[in-house]
């Protein structure tokens, strides 16, 4: 296999979202066999061996599809001027010419169906650079919500080698809205688990001691306060729950959610807020030192790599049927899957698992061989290294 030059272009921070998780993870795998640089609006080192190229933003500049932890002020694609849109397409330009220049890709992965691939589009044209596409799901939301975005997206991924897509339903998704024109050349790759970061065991103490859940059952939801994910639902839940509900995260739902804890006068319930890269460890604690994982989401959600996180942590989930969820979750067998908006059914499902030792037990270790078997970034990145070397190995030059 020849080791070829491999550019990713991402539209927000390194960290605090799934697919920057997914970046940062196909980033580092990738190593072993090329070379890798990323153009994101990222000051912070990420990696030594991984070049970074910078788009020059300020953190309030950087819009968003839906939300992002670090970014919590900042405008919606749907929200942009049309200034707005010009001005960060040519600082994108700018940062991708600098990659083009000092990096010299063989090939160029854009991560999200957005203005991003533009760019790729304009650098096929000028200097024959080939690129691939992955939609995330959330650019799909994105362009959802304003067309103005479609026009020059679906040329762009006209002209794209191949377009992935982190689940079925993400990609059943794409094709209604770009048309089945893309069938031939879109497949579904998910994200995925580094397993040798979340051992079979972890001593958890330390964090145990901090936050005082010694003797507890724990439930417990992480990932962005915004409405599609659902979190109010579980809030609602906890009444009935026999057991402390800990959020981690941060986001516009979550002055709401203080207020509704605060109406339900619930004791049980805990916001800790957004967890970092620095609070990594302690993160992770809280996926093995939790019962049940609960992700209530009430769209058609990629496949979240939070889920993963729980699994690979032997932490059985409660969840909804949305989008990629049932990719990874099956019935009965390493979790339980409840109706959206349902309250109710979640509590009954989270009760289910507390006060069975045996049923969380067998259905934690179900859900570790899951990951193992399935989404490993071992074996996703192999499957990428495959798309990269057909792409490359094509020698249709056409722009």
């Amino acid at each position: 296999m020849a080791k070829l030059k491999v550019l990713f272009l991402y539209d927000f921070p390194l960290w605090g979202s799934g697919s920057a998780s997914f970046i940062r993870n196909l980033s580092r795998h990738l190593l072993k066999d090329h070379q890798v640089g990323i153009v994101c609006p990222e000051n912070r080192k990420f990696h030594k061996d991984i070049k970074q190229y910078p788009v020059k933003l300020s953190q309030i500049q950087i819009p968003v599809f839906v939300g992002h932890p670090e970014l919590g002020k900042a405008k919606k694609y749907c929200e942009l001027t049309t200034q707005e849109i010009t001005e960060l397409y040519k600082n994108y330009l700018d940062a991708v010419l600098k990659a083009m220049e000092e990096f010299n890709p063989d090939i160029i992965h854009v991560h999200h169906v957005s203005l991003i691939t533009w760019a790729a589009r304009y650098f096929r044209s000028l200097a024959g650079i080939k690129y691939i596409v992955t939609t995330h799901g959330s650019c799909l939301h994105n362009i959802s919500l304003d067309r103005r975005y479609y026009s020059l997206t679906i040329d762009a991924l006209r002209k794209a080698a191949m377009i992935t897509a982190v689940s079925g339903d993400t990609k059943a998704w794409f094709l209604k809205m770009f048309g089945q024109e893309f069938s031939e050349k879109l497949r579904t790759i998910p994200g995925g688990i580094d397993i040798k970061r979340y051992p079979c065991k972890k001593e958890t103490k330390k964090t145990d001691e901090k936050y005082d859940l010694k003797d507890k059952k724990i439930v417990l939801f992480t990932g962005r306060l915004i409405s599609h994910k659902g979190v109010k639902y579980l809030v609602k839940a906890a009444k009935k729950i026999k057991g402390d509900v800990f959020i981690i995260g941060d986001g516009p739902e979550k002055k709401y959610l203080l207020k509704l804890v605060k109406e339900l006068k619930l004791k049980n319930v805990h916001l800790l807020g957004y967890m970092g890269e620095q609070e990594s460890e302690e993160l992770k604690d809280f996926y093995y030192r939790a019962d049940v994982f609960v992700a209530p989401s009430v769209w058609e959600e990629p496949l979240g790599l939070t889920i993963l996180e729980a699994m690979a942590s032997k932490t059985p989930v409660v969840v909804t049927r949305k989008g990629g969820i049932p990719l990874a979750v099956k019935d009965g067998v390493n979790g339980i899957f409840v109706r959206p908006h349902n309250s109710n059914q979640i509590a009954e499902a989270v009760n289910k698992l507390l006060e069975n030792e045996k049923l969380r037990k067998k259905m934690g270790e179900n859900a570790r061989k899951i990951v193992e078997q399935k989404f490993t970034w071992d074996k996703i990145t192999q499957k990428f290294k495959h798309v990269y070397q057909k792409c490359a190995n094509n020698s249709n030059n056409s722009k």
